[in-house]
This record gives C-alpha cells, structure tokens and sequence, in this order.
C-alpha cells in the first residue's frame, strides 16, 4: 500500500453511510456495538461525526457530538487497520478535540471513555481521569420479577429524562428518544408510590445484549432492575459497564459472579460535570456517553 501524506488529508464531516461503516468497523474491533447504533448516534448530532478521506475512501473517523452546546462527548475513534502507524490517528484526534470545543459554549467540558493504552495520550491532550469503568458479562436467567418494575411507555419520558440528567449531567432528549425506541430494545423502570426510583435499558449488541444504563436510587432497586435485565435475555451473554467508583455497582457484579472483560476510563477535559454517581450502576456507552 502507498505511504500515506498525513499532511495531504482533508478534515471532512462524515455521513450517515459514514458512520455506518464506523459501526462496523468497531464490530470488528470487538468492541461490541449494537446493529441499530448508528442511526441513534447520527440523530443525536448529524453534524458531530468527522473524519479523513483517502481518494474517495474512509480510513479514519470518531464522534464529537454537542448535547446544546453545553456539554461534549468525544468516542468512536477509529482508524482502519491498514492505515494505522502512520500518524493519522493523533492528528484526527487532535482536530476533533478543537473542533468540538468551537462547537461549545466557551469553558464547557467534554466527556470520553479512554482505553487504557491511550490514556497517558488522552492526558496530554488535557482530558484528566475521572473514574475507571469495567466492562463486565454474565449470561442471562430467570428471575422473579419485582412488582414495582415494568416497561417504559411515552407517557414515562419526562421522569425518565429527569432521572437521566441527574447521572448523565445534562438534558439529552435528542439521543434518549430514539435510543429508547431501538429494534429489540428491552426497557424497565422501577416506580414506587408513584415515583420513579430507577430504570434501565437492555439493547441488542452484535454479541448478546448491553445494559446501557442501569440507573438506580439504591443497590437494592439497582439489584432488581439488573435481575429483569438477565430476565429478560435468558441464555444471552449480558454486558455491563460499571463505573468503579460505585462501590456498590462493584459489590453487585462480585455477587452475580459476573466475568470481567475489560476496562476504559471516564476522562473529562475540564470540569467533570455535577452527576448523581453513586445511581450509576452501568453507564449508558462509551460512544456518546
């Protein structure tokens, strides 16, 4: 293959057929996604997704969404594998970062999930680790259902955005809206005299299923919210990605035997936004955050 001029490469915004072949790409990475993600992701910020061109082809590409100008989320970095170690990724990285800071409101802060071979790379670019997540898997079973959970309908939207600001930080309704809605989607809320105490989404991932999130009052709510999500894909693999500063998310997984499969890093450039941490029991992706 020709040596490609990193210079040469034109910074360009990507399309949905774009971040399709983005999706499948982090298929093969192994990281797991999900077959209906990239109509969500576009949805969320059509104008948050760049990358490089090589004669008419995509070789590199990552996510630099707005949530209202307020808030940043850079995730779904990627190079294709014949053009890696040439110097593509730091460059593309880099002009994502400045790009999406022009997009923000001055001073605000952004967001990502770093893997833990580019997080001293993260660092020198000023995003500081905020807390570890694991990524951890148990194969789904029969439980008993608790009386206070049941699906999430339209008419629960507004109480399930508030709950979610509360650990995501900022009002998200352009990506919770579809993401609620994907094919084969599985949802839960836990409500208690009328009042919503925690919820959770189980959403079809190339291999089994991914809670994304879990997001509870307690561990005892946390608990049977995560025994609906088994529930509901018996003999499935069912992964979650805990925040390890939750210690009782941690207690929770050790207690269910789940296996550990790997690990990144919430990071934040600037200032980490006011979130509820200790009701994040599994976060909701790594991609958009």
């Amino acid at each position: 293959m020709e040596k490609i001029n990193v210079e040469t490469l034109k910074f360009t915004p990507l399309d949905l057929k774009d971040v399709k072949t983005l999706v499948n790409w982090a298929e093969k990475e192994g990281w797991n996604p999900g077959p209906f993600d990239a109509d969500v992701y576009w949805t969320t910020d059509p104008n948050g997704f760049y990358g490089y061109l090589h004669k008419g082809e995509l070789i590199a590409g990552g996510s630099i969404i707005s949530y209202n100008n307020e808030f940043g989320f850079m995730g779904f970095f990627i190079v294709k594998p014949e053009y890696r170690s040439y110097g593509i990724g730091q460059k593309l990285w880099y002009q994502r970062r400045d790009t999406l800071i022009s997009r923000l409101k001055k001073g605000a802060s952004i967001g990502m999930d770093g893997v833990v071979d580019m997080q001293p790379f993260y660092q020198k670019g000023g995003f500081e680790i905020a807390f570890r997540d694991e990524r951890h898997e148990k194969i789904g079973q029969k439980f008993e259902i608790d009386k206070n959970i049941s699906s999430i309908f339209d008419e629960d939207t507004e109480s399930i955005l508030a709950y979610d600001q509360q650990c995501f930080g900022f009002s998200r309704p352009q990506f919770l809206h579809p993401w609620l809605k994907l094919p084969e989607n599985k949802t839960f809320k836990y409500v208690q005299d009328g009042h919503l105490k925690g919820f959770a989404i189980v959403r079809k991932a190339y291999t089994g299923y991914k809670v994304c999130p879990l997001f509870a009052d307690n561990e005892i709510i946390a608990e049977e919210l995560y025994k609906a999500c088994l529930n509901s894909v018996v003999g499935e693999p069912l992964y979650i990605d805990i925040p390890m500063k939750n210690h009782a998310s941690v207690e929770l997984m050790k207690k269910y035997e789940t296996t550990y499969v790997f690990e990144c890093a919430r990071m934040y450039y600037g200032d980490a936004p006011d979130i509820e941490l200790n009701k994040i029991y599994g976060i909701t992706t790594f991609e958009l955050g």
